[in-house]
């Protein structure tokens, strides 16, 4: 079964704001490409989206799954799809702004 992967609003907020701060301290090129490669790591979970750690001490169906070291992605499955909440970058705490 292949899971649709939809990006909230925070989250495709989340990505423009990672870009900007990389396009000033790396260019156009590097911020295009770590951003491009964090979208395609989030379109995998289409495949097996049960993965990463349960957060329901933050929000019921919460999870979490790390990128590169540098990135938390937070998430939530709901029949088959999977909603990319937020995408917090260098340690910023996971918070959901609509709950």
């Amino acid at each position: 079964m292949k899971y649709e992967i939809i990006f909230d609003a925070d989250a495709r907020a989340d990505l423009a704001e990672l870009y900007d701060y990389l396009l000033q301290e790396a260019g156009d090129r590097t911020a295009r490409d770590y951003v491009e490669r964090l979208i395609d790591h989030c379109a995998a979970f289409e495949t097996f989206p049960e993965r990463g750690m349960r957060h329901d001490d933050i929000s019921p169906g919460l999870r979490t799954v790390g990128y590169r070291h540098r990135a938390t992605i937070a998430f939530r499955i709901k029949g088959n799809t999977v909603t990319i909440m937020r995408i917090f970058h260098g340690g910023r705490e996971v918070r959901l702004t609509n709950e």
